[in-house]
Parts: C-alpha cells; structure tokens; sequence
C-alpha cells in the first residue's frame, strides 16, 4: 500500500485537509505504543500537519455540502479547497495519496483529479486510523476554534441535516399507509378472533344465530341489541332492522328463531360480559372500516396508478414489504413479482427446485381469473406493470390516475388474449393514449408541453430520417439488382450471338456439298 500523504476531515464546521508528516504501517497500528500515540495529543501532533481549514460560510452552506456528500458528489467548496492545496501533478509518473472517508467520495475526486489517488477509510486500515486520531483530538488541531463548538455544530447540522432527510421523501404519507395496512391486518385477526369468542359464547344461548347474520360486526352489533333472546317480540322488529340496514326479513327471521330456539338460558352477569365482548368487537369493527376508508383515499394521493392496477390492499402491502414507495420504484419487475415470497424462493435455490412465479401479487384479481398454465405469464405482465405504475406514482409531483387505468385495460386485454386470442393494445399506444388523457385533465398532472412536443418532434424527424435512409437504401439495392440483371442479359446475348455466328458455317456446310454432290452426278 502507498503511503498516505494528505487527509481530507469532513466535520460538523467545515473542510481540513492535514499533511500526514509520519505513518505507521498496517503491521504497527496494533502495537500499544502507536495507540497510545494516537491518544496523545502531543505525539499524535507530530505525525500530521494542518494544511488548510475552510469553515462553512453559514449552517444553510454546512447543510447543503454534507447532502451532496451524502450523494457522493463534490461540493464546489470542497473542489476549491483541493485545488488550492494539493500539489499539481499529471498522475502519469507519480500521484499523491489522498485519504477519505466515503468511499463515493473517494472515486469522486479521483475522478476530477487525475493526479490524486484516494484511499478511503472502509479499504486502508491507516487512514481509518489516522482519521480516527483526528477526530478525537479535532477541537485542538483546527485553528480558531472554542470549546464546545465541534459539539454544538454536529448536534445542529444532524438535526437539520435529519430534518431534510424526512422532508426529502418523495411522499411523506407513505410511512402512514404502511401503518395503516399493519393496523389493519392487526385490526382483522383481533376481529375475527373476538368475534369467534362471541359466536361461541353467545352460541350456547341463541345458536340459530350464527346461520341468520354471518358478518362478524354486524353479529356483534346484534348481540348487543338483543340480549336475551326471551326479550324479544314482534315489536322488536324496527330496532332489528335499524342495526341489520334495515334489513327486516332477517329481523323478522331472528324474531322467528328466538321463539323455537334449542338454545339454553344465559345468567344476567354471563350476558353482560357477553355485551361487553360483543361491543368491543363492534367497536373494532366501525374503526377498521374508518381505517379502510382513510387507507384508500391516502392511497389515491400517494400511488393512484398502483392502486388502480392492484386494489388498495395488495399496493399497500407491496409498499409496505419494499419498505417505501420510493424502494418499490427501485425495485426491477422480477423482484416485485416474487415480493413476498421469499423463503419460498430461498428454499427452491437451495433444494434445486421450482422457484416460485409470485408472491404478494397473488392476491390480485388477474391472477385469480386467470388459467392454470398462464397464472405465470400473466403474474410476469402484471409486475411489469406495476414496476412503471409505482415508478410514475414516486416520480410524478402530482400523479394521476390515468396511466394506472390504460395499463389495467391492457391487462384485461391481456387475459382475453390467453382465453379468446384476441390481439391486445401495444405498449407504444398505451402510453400515448394514457399522456393525452393526463394532458386532457385539468391540474391533475402538470407535463411539461414544450419538452413533450420537442421530444416528439425529434422522434418523428428521427423516424422521418429513418424511413428516408431505408427508402434510399431499396432504392439503391434496387437499381444494383436491376444492373446486375441488365449485366446478365447483355452477357447472355452477347453469348447467343457468338454461338450463331458459330454455328452459321456449319449450317451453310452441308448445302455446299449437297451441291457439289448434285454437280457431280449431273457431270
């Protein structure tokens, strides 16, 4: 490994570059001297040398460089100072060794200087080392500094700089679909499982029940309203009806079955907790329903055209298990079309086996109705689509839903073309007929119409150019096949010619001696 010669300091108050004066080797960094070198402020003072120390000109400044550092890009601040203080050199005979610690960094500035070679902290045990020592011993060896400022600067570049992270999603409501499909899921096993205890419970007492209301909270709300079953009357009716949606022949059906129910008598202290149970399942159930109701209109906010090709809960889930829409975008059609499938998938490359052809997606309507042999085919269109309709949602600053909606046509189309072969629309199409309906809604989705009409300008004079090119091309192809043909007849006449002109003695031959002949018997 080279030896280091310059070090790059990234703190909370600005940028340091220090001369690295003296260096141990990899071998000696573990020796207990060199750490307690590192400790001591004194020795460790003689193997760097500050160079040069450039503060931020404001806290907005401070923010702005450590985002674009974040990114692996260089801040111009920080491209200024290198120019200034590094030596100039080409790189072709020898290069100075610069060590960071971003490894992004790193082949940033190598890239911008051709003469420096970075070595950065994950890679070179001496640089992590020697950075290390500097940032302990950090509010000494920078000039100008107070007590306490390093620790006041990093507490508020990281909480601005944390601030700004949270800001930056592209869709911050994201984070509230995620709770509300777990919240959900949460909400629909307390149901369901509460719901079981009441149907039991309440079973022993009115067991005719349980065949005449089959929706749990609706059972639940019945429960409540009748209590014991020997209260009930013919005047009980509208009160029936008002909790089943005015519903009167079940009500006059639940009526019917309390007067022959088998059912046993219930004690008044057993009834009451089976209110009790039966109204939190109730109450489980009218919040699961505000749940669902709020979980899809933030749902027609954030990822619109997802949630028209899938549903609200199959997106919400996808978004959920990717961790973020903005991870979902990221993530290619393959790896979206097994998402949730995992274990299976590790299973089947460990044994050797049939990996699987879907995950979450499986839950969509498309997959359902489609046949045995192209759940597959059909479960690879429908991540493609959805891979573009989540990457439209996290792009787009205000989304719409139109895309989502031409690409749930193509894949109905899609189906009737497995079932009845009837040819779907193409993706060219698609698209085109789904930006004109966004075009055509007003302050849905703001297109930007100059690049739009640019772009399309430069496709067709492309095309335009494309189709002169292969025009020319036939053109020339068919003037040479027309040579080349003319060629070949004049070599065929030509040859015709020369065959007649040799065959004419021969022909003329046997007259002459027929004449001779008929001259000599006549003599």
């Amino acid at each position: 490994m080279a030896n280091v010669n310059y070090l790059l300091f990234e703190s909370a108050v600005g940028f340091s570059l220090f001369e690295v004066v003296h260096q141990a080797d990899t071998v000696g960094l573990e020796l207990p001297e060199v750490k307690d070198a590192m400790k001591d402020l004194d020795k460790f003072g003689k193997m760097v040398k500050l160079r040069s120390f450039n503060p931020w000109n404001s806290a907005a400044h401070g923010l702005e460089a450590i985002n674009l550092i974040s990114e692996g890009i260089m801040p111009d601040h920080l491209k200024n100072t290198l120019e200034l203080n590094l030596p100039q050199t080409s790189g072709k005979k020898s290069k100075i060794v610069l060590g960071v610690v971003d490894k992004r960094l790193a082949g940033e500035i190598s890239g911008t200087f051709p003469g420096v070679q970075c070595e950065a902290a994950d890679t070179s045990e001496v640089v992590a080392a020697l950075l290390r020592g500097i940032r302990t011993h950090a509010s000494k060896l920078l000039k100008g500094l107070q007590d306490g400022d390093i620790n006041r600067a990093q507490l508020g570049l990281g909480h601005a700089y944390s601030r700004a992270k949270v800001k930056f999603s592209v869709h911050k409501n994201d984070n509230h679909i995620i709770q509300g499909i777990a919240t959900l899921d949460a909400l629909d096993k307390g149901i369901n499982s509460g719901a079981m205890r009441v149907r039991e419970w309440y079973g022993w007492h009115f067991p005719e029940l349980i065949r005449i209301v089959s929706d749990n909270g609706t059972y639940a709300k019945v429960v409540i309203a009748v209590g014991n079953k020997k209260s009930l009357s013919d005047e009980s009716i509208d009160d029936l009806a008002n909790v089943l949606n005015q519903d009167e022949d079940k009500a006059k059906a639940i009526i019917q079955a309390a007067k022959v129910s088998m059912g046993q008598d219930i004690s008044d202290m057993d009834l009451n907790m089976v209110k009790d149970l039966a109204d939190n399942v109730s109450k489980m159930a009218d919040f699961r329903r505000i749940l669902a109701e709020s979980l899809d209109k933030k749902m027609g906010e954030v990822a619109p055209n997802l949630q028209v090709i899938l549903g609200t809960p199959v997106a919400a889930r996808l978004i959920s298990h990717a961790g973020s829409l903005t991870n979902l975008a990221k993530y290619p059609a393959s790896t979206l079309q097994i998402l949730g499938a995992e274990k299976a998938l590790f299973r089947a490359l460990k044994t050797k086996g049939a990996t699987p052809k879907y995950g979450l997606l499986y839950q969509s309507t498309f997959i359902g109705r489609a046949g045995p042999k192209v759940k597959g085919r059909i479960s690879r269109y429908l991540a493609n689509k959805c891979s573009i309709a989540s990457r439209i949602d996290n792009f787009s600053e205000n989304p719409t839903r139109r895309f989502g909606e031409v690409m749930r046509e193509q894949l109905e189309q899609r189906l009737e073309w497995y079932a009845k072969g009837i040819k779907p629309m193409k993706n060219t199409e698609a698209m085109d007929k789904a930006i004109k309906l966004a075009m055509d809604d007003e302050g849905d989705m703001d297109i930007d119409t100059e690049m739009v009409d640019s772009k399309t300008a430069d496709h067709v004079a492309a095309e335009s150019s494309k189709k002169e090119k292969k025009d020319k091309e036939k053109k020339e192809k068919k003037k040479d096949k027309e040579e080349k043909k003319d060629k070949k007849d004049k070599k065929r006449k030509a040859t015709s010619e020369d065959v007649e002109m040799v065959d004419a003695p021969d022909a003329a031959g046997p007259e002459k001696k027929k004449k001779k002949k008929s001259k000599s018997k006549s003599e």
